[in-house]
């Protein structure tokens, strides 16, 4: 089977156009350290209009492996993005409750190519509706849509108004359906008429199309030294 990485995603606010003062403190510290040690092997940073979003990727799940620490020099990090990154949630009190929570995921039965892209996904969510949302997408996932789209993994995260929705697809299959978009539309649109009750754009005011709730990547590091075993 084809490995995957146990993803936590974190979400706070970001000042819009501080990517390139955030990155590079995080280039820095990955390169002096060893988060690997920690059982760390990836991050991905992204941005979404005043959003930073931090999905750590890790060999196994932390319950599992006892390895909750990600950031050998979180707290040097932590000073050094404070003018530019700020907690989202309105009840934060401590650095967890930047950590979204996952509440869907789907994969596909069997095997998916070693090859696939991961797109972020941004939208608001009504508070408390996680259950509605997990439903219509589990009821979709069910069907022949996943499969006939190249999604090889889909995952849910909610922190306090705003879901976060990671995406696996396979490159090719994900390129055909984007050059043939028509022939889906109308699944679509049923899943987007299911869901309008519970999600919306997050930034309603400057969205267009679904292009427009994706989060734009400007920081990825990944381990250099660790293979997944088969």
């Amino acid at each position: 089977m084809a490995f995957r990485p146990f993803r936590n995603v974190i979400v706070c606010h970001m000042v819009p156009g501080s990517e390139d003062r955030v990155g590079p403190v995080f280039a820095h510290f990955d390169h002096v350290t060893r988060p690997q040690d920690l059982g760390v092997i990836g991050r991905i940073l992204l941005s979404h209009d005043d959003l930073y979003i931090h999905v750590i990727e890790r060999k196994e799940d932390p319950a599992v492996s006892g390895q909750r620490r990600g950031l050998p020099a979180f707290e040097k990090i932590a000073e050094l993005i404070a003018p530019y990154v700020t907690p989202y949630p309105s009840y934060w009190e401590n650095p967890s409750h930047s950590v979204a929570k996952e509440f869907y995921s789907w994969l596909p039965e069997g095997d998916v190519p070693p090859d696939r892209e991961l797109t972020v996904i941004v939208q608001r969510m009504k508070p408390g509706s996680e259950e509605d949302i997990a439903r219509v997408f589990a009821d979709s996932d069910a069907g022949p849509l996943p499969i006939s789209t190249g999604v090889t993994g889909r995952w849910l995260y909610a922190i306090d108004d705003v879901m976060v929705h990671l995406l696996e697809q396979d490159p090719e299959t994900a390129a055909a359906v984007r050059a043939d978009h028509e022939s889906h539309r109308p699944a679509f649109a049923r899943i987007m008429d299911e869901l309008s009750p519970y999600l919306s754009p997050y930034r309603p005011d400057t969205w267009q199309t679904p292009a427009d709730s994706v989060a734009h990547p400007f920081y990825r590091w990944v381990v250099p030294d660790w293979q997944p075993v088969d």
